[in-house]
């Protein structure tokens, strides 16, 4: 019984939990990789007020399924190349594609 248990241990403590982030999809002109904009509200230590800190992110997108405007929620993973460490888990919100028609734009 001790071999069982020791075993349900190590694959216990093998799972790593991994960082998720949501952000907005900045820009999708590579190939399988998205920019995504994550912000956070940050406490200054001397004033006590909160501000905005962003953070830019690359992110392996396989389908090239994300646009410009998304928001997504990706996952840590190991290093795919010099920049990028995140890949998409899911698109949250689609950005709202707005349509206009030849007349609306000339008059």
């Amino acid at each position: 019984m001790t071999a069982e248990k020791t075993a349900q241990t190590t694959d216990a403590t093998k799972v790593k939990s991994l960082r998720r982030i949501i952000g907005t999809v900045v820009s999708n002109k590579m190939q399988k990789t998205v920019v995504l904009e994550a912000s956070r509200l940050v406490k200054h230590p001397k004033y006590g007020k909160y501000y905005k800190k962003y953070q830019k992110l690359k992110a392996h997108d396989e389908k090239s399924e994300c646009g410009v405007g998304d928001k997504i929620e990706v996952i840590e993973c190991r290093p795919l190349s010099k920049e990028k460490r995140f890949r998409l888990s899911k698109i949250i919100e689609k950005a709202k594609v707005v349509e206009f028609s030849k007349q609306q734009v000339a008059g």
